[in-house]
């Protein structure tokens, strides 16, 4: 019973609240950005966005290791990608102006994908070796006055749950401009929207945000230095998931 009252209010409120409010956010940035207030709008009304997207799922997020982040500092945040609802967990309780690297398929969706553009997030081509290597120095480009990245290095959702394999996009990234590398373990989304499904169910989220990793020098073996920076956070992001998870 209490299923069937959650989707009738998810679909005859949450939907269309949400929907309203994502046009009217993507209007807001785009103007803002417009008028030249990019440093704002392209972070705080989105992170409005995904707070009211995770109440109007009735879905509850606490945080820990918020403290681990220096305001002012640029980062390159690395995560587990879970659910959709990542997004709106990094996005909204965070707390740091940050930059995404997102699919590109995700700029031909309507307000959003222009709104996207206009606040400085990166669209990833992945089509070939030589795109995708524009995508890493444009989004390098970013990463100044204490703006941050974030990057989802398994590349896709999570199709049950587990973690997968780590790119090494990001790691180059922060090796090349040396920045502090931050792991987030993410835990709920999967439960509230698994890939492949329209089906949201409420349940609390949990984001931990673990101390910084500094990359070695650049003077180093390139691949071997990647390869460590990926394998070691892909064992700190793994070792705070849920039980069933690891």
């Amino acid at each position: 019973m209490l299923h069937i009252m959650y989707k009738i209010y998810f679909r005859l409120i949450a939907v269309p609240v949400f929907a309203a409010l994502t046009i009217l956010t993507a209007v807001t940035v785009i103007i803002g950005c417009l008028l030249g207030g990019e440093r704002f709008f392209s972070y705080y009304p989105g992170a409005l966005w995904s707070r009211m997207a995770c109440a109007l799922s009735l879905c509850p997020v606490t945080v820990k290791g918020r403290e681990n982040i220096k305001k002012g500092q640029s980062y390159v945040f690395v995560g587990n990608h879970q659910s959709a609802y990542d997004i709106f967990v990094i996005y909204g309780f965070l707390g740091a102006p940050i930059k995404w690297m997102m699919k590109k398929t995700l700029a031909k969706i309507p307000f959003v994908g222009y709104a996207c553009r206009m606040a400085g997030f990166i669209f990833v081509d992945n089509s070939s070796a030589r795109s995708a290597q524009k995508s890493v120095i444009e989004a390098e480009r970013k990463l100044k006055h204490g703006r941050s990245l974030v990057i989802f290095p398994e590349g896709a959702r999570t199709p049950d749950g587990h973690l997968r394999r780590f790119k090494k996009g990001a790691y180059q990234i922060a090796v090349d401009r040396q920045l502090p590398i931050i792991p987030i373990t993410l835990n709920g989304p999967y439960k509230v929207l698994c890939i492949g499904s329209w089906d949201v169910w409420p349940h609390r989220m949990e984001m931990i945000i673990h101390p910084p990793v500094i990359p070695p020098q650049k003077e180093e073996d390139g691949k071997e230095i990647l390869q460590k920076l990926a394998d070691s956070t892909w064992q700190t992001i793994y070792s705070a998931l849920w039980e069933e998870f690891n």
